[in-house]
């Protein structure tokens, strides 16, 4: 994880709001199934745990607890981490993973070293390890995304982590593996090498040559012990002033394009100047921006390939993060925890990023949201139980939408302005469709912290359904929050029958709310 979030340095504090005259105004969405994108690939509703705070000792496992099962696992987080449906689960970080050893997280939990985590100022027990982490994505039904140590490690490392996790034959680590008790290979297919490489704070922080040269070897090898797994480059994340996130981004690609599937991106948002607006609006452009620059450089650098291949972004860390950004080292940030207690406005900020997933699925193939459990999370422990936080519903909601096709929809609003950044609307919009279900989600996300927004909503094949199913996510409390036994801010759910008029209808969507809409299309 990045030691900094995005900074909204420069930007004006005016909002420049061009009028609605007080009144629902009117706009439009159009929507059209023969205009697809690309399917919403699974992976986009990944999650990622790491190695700090209260993720996983205390979170995702915490042996001799009442509430953990016999492998240390808290059975009330599995419960509550099942209907998310993570379809691919990153692990051990992060910070974490540029100075962890795996060959100290296996064997008899006993007598596993403990070490000093100067990552981000902790003791490591190694307590919870390779095969713990592989078992619990078996139980939870997640795809293993193991990152290697591309800070203080080696390539030989990486290598024999591969495998330990996924040899057949009977070599020294496939042995140890089966000592271990774990006969058949865990068969591990995406591996990340190496996380935000290009960050001063983190160990062993390389320039991009030298980066590239590691990781272009360790690609080498991991692929010459297992051919068919998948590889993401360590992409930029650092967005200071002073650093060349784009160069960084040419160069990686320039030298792995032949080797890698993926380059990662990472991307905090956070409401620094208590500006509604400005928070989902210049956070949105932003992301945005950051996914078009990366897939020209993409589509740059595969004109240049020797055997054509695709390669995608993996969003592998993402989310709402600011207010325990206190400190100027890891090591006096690591004192929060990291433990953000989320608002209703930070749910709604789920739409900024799940939207522009949705809008460059043919470049956006992976998202994990940074973190699981209790670490900018979605879900928060104590001894005695959880509570889901603001931001767990919308991830559920959106995440029905995974396999579906997404669709270049045609979206029409009153628009605003933050500083001199270019006019965005109030409503930010995307859509998908299930041929299978013959069923179209919108999803709708009012920006607008004053203004409820009526809008013609017009469908251009197909006839639409008389009726839709609504998903809202709406509170007269911006800063509302949930608690253990509280938990104030959750959707609602109802049946709205449509008048329909040319194939189309008009609905009005609230003043900062998120709505999707499940239409039927025939």
């Amino acid at each position: 994880m990045k030691q900094l979030g995005i900074p909204l340095a420069g930007l004006a504090a005016l909002l420049i709001v061009l009028p609605l005259n007080g009144q629902p105004t009117q706009a439009v969405i159009r929507i059209d199934t023969n205009r697809v994108i690309s399917e919403v690939h699974p992976y986009v509703f990944g999650n990622f745990a790491e190695h700090l705070g209260r993720c996983i000792y205390g979170g995702i496992f915490e042996e001799g607890s009442p509430l953990a099962d016999p492998e240390g696992f808290r059975k009330d987080v599995m419960a509550a981490v099942k209907p998310l449906g993570v379809s691919v689960l990153r692990w051990p970080g992060g910070n974490f993973a540029s100075g962890y050893h795996w060959m100290d997280g296996i064997g008899p939990r006993d007598l596993r070293p403990a070490r000093p985590d100067h990552a981000w100022g902790a003791l490591e027990t190694n307590r919870f390890g390779t095969d713990e982490f592989l078992r619990y994505c078996e139980r939870i039904g997640a795809e293993p995304y193991i990152c290697i140590n591309a800070g203080l490690g080696t390539v030989d490392e990486a290598r024999q982590w591969v495998e330990y996790c996924n040899e057949t034959r009977p070599t020294y680590w496939a042995n140890q593996r089966r000592k271990n008790g774990r006969e058949k290979p865990w068969n591990v297919k995406i591996w990340g090498l190496g996380n935000e490489i290009d960050g001063p704070w983190q160990l062993g922080h390389k320039n991009a040559e030298d980066y590239a040269k590691f990781a272009l070897e360790a690609a080498k090898a991991m692929r010459r012990q297992d051919g068919t797994i998948s590889l993401i480059a360590s992409g930029s994340s650092n967005f200071r002033p002073d650093a060349d996130w784009i160069g960084w981004n040419r160069t990686v690609l320039e030298r792995l394009k032949d080797e890698i599937d993926y380059i990662s991106l990472h991307t905090y948002i956070g409401n620094r100047n208590n500006n509604f607006e400005e928070y989902l609006g210049a956070n949105a452009q932003d992301i945005e921006e950051r996914i078009r620059i990366v897939k020209g450089q993409i589509q740059a650098v595969q004109s240049t390939q020797r055997v054509r291949r695709p390669i995608y972004i993996a969003f592998d860390e993402w989310n709402v993060w600011y207010r325990t950004l206190q400190g100027s080292t890891e090591y006096e940030i690591a004192q929060t925890g990291l433990e953000e207690r989320y608002n209703f406005e930070d749910a709604l900020a789920m739409a900024i990023f799940f939207n522009a997933f949705f809008r460059n699925a043919d470049v956006v193939k992976m998202a994990n949201l940074a973190q699981l459990v209790n670490v900018i999370a979605p879900i928060f422990t104590n001894k005695q139980g959880l509570f889901l936080q603001t931001t767990y519903f919308p991830l559920i909601e959106y995440g029905k939408q995974r396999g579906n096709l997404s669709l270049d929809v045609q979206a029409v609003s009153p628009t605003y302005r933050i500083g001199n950044r270019p006019p965005i609307g109030y409503l930010d919009v995307s859509a998908t469709y299930s041929p299978k279900d013959r069923a179209v989600y919108v999803n709708v996300l009012n920006r607008s912290e004053k203004q409820d927004i009526a809008t013609r909503i017009e469908n251009l094949v197909g006839r639409l359904g008389s009726e839709a199913e609504v998903w809202e996510m709406n509170h007269s409390d911006l800063k509302a929050v949930n608690d253990f036994g509280a938990e104030r801010v959750r959707p609602a759910t109802r049946k709205a029958a449509l008048t329909l008029a040319n194939n189309g209808f008009t609905y009005t969507f609230p003043r900062h709310s998120l709505t999707i809409l499940r239409l039927s299309v025939q």
